[in-house]
């Protein structure tokens, strides 16, 4: 989906433009590499168990990784009965019309998600002599196609549920949620699924997930790992030497530099 000057400076104010650049230059998933560390997931401590201790995904590498604020109002609300926090109780797809200027055909829905191929269609380029309204719609397409599949991400894979229009209603309160805690929080969510249900099918921010394995351990990064594509065959194999490497990791192979150079870059904010 092509990122439209017009809508950066909303994307900006909301604290989601950062995640938006990374669109096009995320590398793709490593299947095996996650599914080793999955293995490793402890729900009851939310960390992985390694051989030399127990680490985990923070808001710190969130913020680092990602940009997303992590300060601010819980985003809640949108997870479970959403349609109670819909303006008057008005029918979801009455505001869904309101804030897009249309509904999508009936065989593009499916009980309270939209396909996301209608969503990139009907919103891929925007006019030229587009009003500021116009701007602010495309907009909200760009935010719900980006929350339902890089943030919030479900088995579905391929849907953009509508659970997000009590935010996206108005651009200029978004800001004051924080949406790296609410990713972070979906990814713990995931990974505990997986743990505890035997689901075959992992789900949530996996580019973070792998974005931080190869942030924290450089062993196990790839060269030229910002345009990574893994192999499609092997999987399984490639599974059991993962393993084998996480065997073998000790405290040594773990790097925070990462982190010094955000906490660095922080503080001379501060100055």
């Amino acid at each position: 989906m092509p990122l439209h000057d017009r809508i950066i400076p909303y994307l900006e104010r909301v604290g989601l433009y950062h995640l938006a650049r990374l669109n096009s230059e995320w590398f793709w998933l490593d299947e095996p590499l996650v599914s080793a560390f999955v293995e490793r997931w402890r729900p009851e401590t939310h960390t992985f168990h390694l051989p030399f201790g127990e680490c985990t995904v923070t808001l710190q590498d969130v913020a680092f990784q990602l940009g997303l604020p992590v300060d601010g109002e819980a985003v809640s609300g949108c997870l479970g009965e959403f349609e109670t926090y819909m303006e008057g109780g008005r029918p979801a797809w009455e505001w869904f019309e309101d804030l897009f200027g249309e509904r999508p055909p009936p065989n593009k829905v499916k009980q309270m998600t939209v396909h996301f191929t209608w969503f990139r269609d009907r919103f891929r380029v925007l006019p030229v002599d587009a009003s500021e309204e116009t701007v602010r719609i495309y907009t909200r397409a760009y935010i719900m196609m980006m929350l339902s599949t890089q943030l919030f991400g479900d088995k579905s894979a391929n849907r953009v549920h509508i659970r997000w229009l009590p935010f996206v209603a108005n651009l200029d309160d978004m800001g004051r949620y924080s949406w790296g805690s609410a990713a972070l929080a979906w990814l713990y969510r995931c990974m505990c699924r997986v743990a505890n249900r035997n689901v075959t099918n992992l789900t949530g921010p996996l580019q973070l997930l792998q974005s931080w394995i190869f942030w924290r351990f450089p062993s196990l990064r790839p060269e030229g790992w910002s345009a990574y594509l893994p192999p499609n065959d092997g999987k399984e194999q490639r599974v059991i030497r993962y393993r084998l490497a996480l065997d073998r990791l000790t405290a040594c192979d773990v790097s925070f530099i990462a982190v010094r150079v955000f906490i660095f870059a922080s503080l001379s904010k501060c100055d």
